[in-house]
């Protein structure tokens, strides 16, 4: 019984964990401090890496899928910010 009860506990932390998270997640994060000015610097060094790779690079379907990705690394680095600060 014991164990029973622990297992509910635990599974009920692990419940609450993952609502915070999932609240984290989906929930808006307006700017605070400086982070509007380091998305810019994200953003303007990102937009540095694309002239320099689509001036080095062949069109291709690769090269898209370098635009896309790049557009993902700016992505999840502003979320790193606006989500945990």
């Amino acid at each position: 019984m014991n164990e029973e009860l622990a297992a509910e506990k635990l599974t009920a932390l692990q419940k609450a964990g993952t609502i915070r998270d999932l609240e984290n997640r989906f929930t808006c994060h307006p700017p605070k401090n400086n982070q509007a000015a380091r998305y810019q610097i994200i953003r303007e060094r990102a937009l540095e890496l694309a002239y320099w790779i689509n001036a080095e690079c062949p069109g291709s379907r690769e090269l898209s899928l370098a635009f896309t990705h790049l557009e993902e690394v700016v992505f999840w680095a502003n979320a790193s910010i606006a989500r945990n600060e």
